[in-house]
């Protein structure tokens, strides 16, 4: 337990049986409630006591397997910030393991109208610790962002009964196509327990990012249906393969929503506490989300319960590290954010969680919410600057030279202004958000008319480009065209320094239609078609990979110099000068590197030429004093031109 001050909440078993707790501050009462092996009939109904603000009851009859909920009695009024109403059953925060999925009905808004029927119960689980090893994987990361669902739903090579869930990840079949692209960890979007929008039912359409979340700790049953011991079985056999996991967690806001939403959990317990509220008009939630309410990461309760939470699952599963969404409101309070926040300070001091590998969303939608490269060591974050830089670039935006080469050499304008010395970039060009990579070469304009909402969610500006036509035309010259642009995406990506992301299928050319906010959309729009994937695609996303991996310079993170480390070159062979950098069309350029070749053990140079013009280009490189250029992806001789829209990789062989 993190010294927060506040006693072990949840289930505990103590020498005189097992103790249920639960925090509240406001609540007049608190009734833990025992249903039977279905969940569907209340079996007993007990009052908790209280000490302080902590509302506890120790039984000495419990058995693992138990199920149970939890009712809060008090003042209902919503004016007033409180939402008490003993109708409503409740799950506990700290719950590990849950009886069925959440699903959204009217009854959980409306005062006075029972839920036990709606909501899951919690179960009773003796957890087994693992002891956490260091995380596989430190600077210079393949990160792989993996929705567990569509990525495995249609695999024909996962048994069927597991297509779907996380134990599918632990599958030979994909262990082989993710060890086969090199890469050093999965990001798995939200595992956690997730309820649908209210206005999702009605459309017919589902929640399939998970990022709507209920149970901090609690695994959604649809996509790890065997608990715990499914993710740490997972785990394991991801690590064997030398492949580590990071989980992708929200503690920004909860699936309760706005005022108008649903009470399920930590609004019924004590709705002042756990999330903010305007000052002077305690009623109305702060929206710093944009999802209707944002949870009180300040508040203590809320501190113990995030630390509680990252614990449980090194201690329960072994996992390598978090990413975090909207990863601003962690160190916001009401007076905005703050770098050194408490509960920054207190993830670096936890003796658990001091060297799990952190990665932050920068941004919140609130006010003063963009807080790119403020985030404390040793924090990644997540580098949209450097994605829209990259994209424009590759659309063919004039003065989009400089802004690339930044973005290329780790975003020092940054990530250097605490005084660092190295990148905590974590650069990527598409993620589950926004448009596929494939997308991204194949629409102008976003295409979300299956969301149900006029086409008006979703980002407006992607800096995107479809190469003559929109959308899929079934020309081949033009599927060509995108097929050309993808891989000079990826290899921009692959060249860049600090750790890179992929999500999961755009390797392989996935398309949503044009969709860049499928949230909704848990249907063949996400779901991965492998039959369809390009596997010329495939092979050169594994090709970079291995480069990356060949050289040391894809795995530093210190800032270049300029002294011998790095060199910036016109195709000629000459330093870029002043008017290259600064003319409005400069389209292409080469990236000098020193870096250590770990097949030949010895110093080189590496030369990555990028060439945007739909035209090929002669280019001329330094001549070498002991060797010769060669082509790093495949050893081949270098060639003597630049092609079309290319990322070529040259090393200086010996």
């Amino acid at each position: 337990m993190p010294t927060t001050g506040i006693p072990p909440l949840g289930v505990t078993r103590t020498p005189d049986g097992t103790q249920f707790a639960v925090w509240s501050h406001n609540a007049a009462r608190i009734d833990l409630c025992l249903f039977d092996g279905s969940g569907d009939k209340e079996l007993r109904r007990l009052p908790m006591q209280r000490a302080g603000d902590v509302h506890s009851i120790t039984l000495p009859d419990i058995a693992d397997g138990t199920r149970y909920g939890l009712r809060a009695d008090g003042v209902y009024s919503p004016d007033h910030g409180l939402w008490f109403d003993p109708s409503k059953l409740l799950v506990d925060p700290y719950a590990v393991e849950l009886d069925r999925p959440f699903r959204h009905d009217a009854r959980l808004t409306r005062f006075g109208e029972e839920t036990a029927d709606l909501v899951p119960k919690a179960i009773v689980t003796e957890v087994k610790p693992v002891v956490p090893k260091r995380p596989l994987f430190a600077s210079g990361a393949f990160i792989y962002e993996v929705a567990v669902k569509p990525f495995t739903i249609l695999h024909p090579g996962v048994p069927e009964e597991k297509r779907g869930t996380v134990a599918a990840l632990a599958e030979p079949v994909i262990i082989d196509h993710l060890a086969s692209l090199g890469v050093s960890a999965v990001e798995l979007m939200p595992i956690v327990a997730w309820v649908d929008e209210r206005h999702l039912p009605a459309l017919g359409l589902h929640n399939g990012w998970g990022y709507n979340p209920i149970a901090p700790m609690a695994l959604d049953p649809r996509l790890v249906p065997g608990g715990v011991e499914e993710l740490r079985k997972t785990v394991d056999a991801l690590h064997k393969a030398g492949i580590g996991v990071i989980l992708d967690l929200v503690f920004n806001h909860s699936g309760e929503s706005d005022r108008f939403g649903t009470t399920l959990s930590m609004r019924g317990l004590d709705n002042l506490t756990y999330y903010r509220h305007a000052t002077d008009r305690p009623g109305e939630l702060i929206n710093d989300t944009g999802c209707g309410n944002t949870i009180a990461c300040d508040q203590p309760v809320v501190r113990a319960l995030i630390l509680d939470s990252l614990r449980h699952f090194v201690l329960a599963a072994g996992v390598d590290g978090f990413r975090f969404d909207l990863a601003s409101i962690l160190g916001r309070d009401m007076g905005g954010f703050h770098r050194d926040a408490a509960l920054f300070s207190a993830i670096s001091a936890d003796p658990i969680l001091c060297d799990r590998v952190l990665v932050a969303e920068p941004w919140d939608t609130g006010p003063g919410g963009y807080q790119l490269g403020n985030f404390p060591h040793p924090f990644l974050e997540w580098n949209d600057r450097a994605r829209d830089d990259i994209r424009r670039y590759w659309r063919g935006d004039r003065h989009a030279v400089g802004a690339l080469a930044t973005a290329l050499a780790g975003s020092s304008d940054s990530f250097s202004r605490w005084g660092e010395t190295a990148t905590r970039s974590l650069n990527f060009i598409a993620a589950h958000d926004g448009f596929t990579l494939m997308d991204l070469v194949s629409y102008a304009r976003k295409h979300n008319e299956a969301n149900g909402e006029g086409n008006r969610d979703g980002h407006d500006e992607n800096f995107s480009w479809n190469n003559g036509a929109e959308g899929a035309i079934g020309d081949p010259e033009i599927a060509a065209l995108r097929q050309r642009d993808v891989m000079a995406l990826l290899g921009t990506l692959f060249a860049s320094r600090g750790a890179i992301m992929v999500t999961a299928g755009d390797e392989g050319g996935h398309s949503q239609g044009g969709n860049n906010n499928a949230y909704a959309q848990d249907n063949a729009v996400t779901w991965l078609d492998w039959s369809k994937f390009d596997h010329t695609l495939v092979e050169h996303a594994a090709r970079l990979s291995a480069m990356r991996r060949r050289f040391s310079v894809f795995g530093e993170t210190a800032f270049f110099t300029g002294s011998g480390d790095i060199a910036w070159l016109r195709l000629d062979g000459k330093p870029l000068t002043v008017e290259d950098w600064e003319h409005p069309a400069t389209d292409n350029l080469v990236m000098m590197l020193a870096t250590e070749d770990r097949r030949q053990k010895r110093s080189t140079r590496l030369a990555v030429v990028i060439n945007r013009s739909h035209a090929p280009h002669p280019f001329r490189l330094p001549a070498s004093l002991d060797g010769e250029w060669r082509d790093a992806l495949s050893d081949a001789p270098a060639p003597a031109s630049a092609s079309a829209r290319s990322v070529t990789f040259l090393i200086e062989f010996f």
